[in-house]
Order: structure tokens, then sequence, then C-alpha cells
């Protein structure tokens, strides 16, 4: 079986890993599944935020264009978020987001802005940070985010010094 190898933090070198231990492992495929179960929660909310700022209303068939999918799959992930207490849907009206809604929505918005600093102070261009910051942002611990804030907090003051 190949040998992983894991960064050392230098790039010209890396060394060899040892298995990790079974509960840690566990531990790091749990909370994955649980933020790929979280993740389309997220982008909806924080979609439906968007057009209610810009609209004043998000209505299903925007929903479906802007995420690329069917109006039935908006509608059923629709009645799982009203469930969830996170929308309100109003006949002939649209969907709006409730207290509970509007924070995750902030939430989201927050941890995308910061991931998507993040990439920029890298290098990336500001049009891949914004596409990869939308998958990576579902994905990163509290202590991840807070680094990031971090580093983009210490980046800014650099840039500003210069």
């Amino acid at each position: 079986m190949d040998e992983e190898i894991v960064p050392t933090g230098n790039p010209d070198e890396s060394r060899p890993s040892a298995l990790v231990d079974a509960d840690t492992q566990v531990e790091s495929f749990r909370q994955t599944r649980n933020n790929r179960r979280t993740e389309l929660v997220e982008d909806y909310v924080e979609l439906i935020a968007d057009l209610i700022d810009h609209d004043g209303e998000a209505r299903q068939v925007e929903i479906a264009q802007r995420l690329g999918v069917a109006q039935p799959t908006v509608a059923k992930m629709l009645k799982r978020l009203a469930s969830d207490g996170l929308i309100q849907q109003r006949p002939y009206r649209g969907v709006f987001l409730t207290d509970e809604g509007k924070e995750l929505a902030r939430l989201s918005r927050e941890r995308h802005r910061i991931v998507e600093a993040f990439l920029c102070a890298l290098g990336i261009s500001p049009e891949t940070a914004r596409i990869d910051a939308e998958g990576i942002e579902h994905h990163v611990s509290a202590e991840t985010l807070d680094a990031f804030r971090v580093f983009v907090g210490n980046a800014a003051d650099a840039e500003h010094i210069k």
C-alpha cells in the first residue's frame, strides 16, 4: 500500500504519515458528512437572503434558475426549510426568511466573505476566489475560520503600511 505523504510546512520536504487512530478518523468523516448536509441548507438561505435584499422577495423560479436546478427540487427543499423554521412561504408572494433563517444567512455570508478574502490575500484572482469560497466556506472549522480572519487582517494591515 502506498504511504500517505504529509506536508511538513516546507514545500520541499514531506514525510510519510502514520495511520490516524480510528476515533480521530471517524470524527473527521462525521464532520465532513455533517458539513455536506448543512451545505445545501446554507446555500439556499444565503441565496434567499441575497434575492430578498435585491428584489424584496425570493421566488421559487428565481431560486431554481440561480442554483441551476429544477423547480420541483427547489419546492422540496423549501418545504424542508419551512419545517426547519428557516423560511416562510406566502401564497402568490414568495419566500421570506424567519429570524433564524436570517441569522443563518448572515453567518453563511460572513464565512463566505472571510474565505474569499483569505483566498484573495493569497493571490487568487477575485473570480476564482469567489467560486472556490462557495465550496470551502461550508467545510472550515471555527478555528480555521478564525485563522483565516487573522491572516486577512494581518495582510490588510501589511498592505496598508506599504
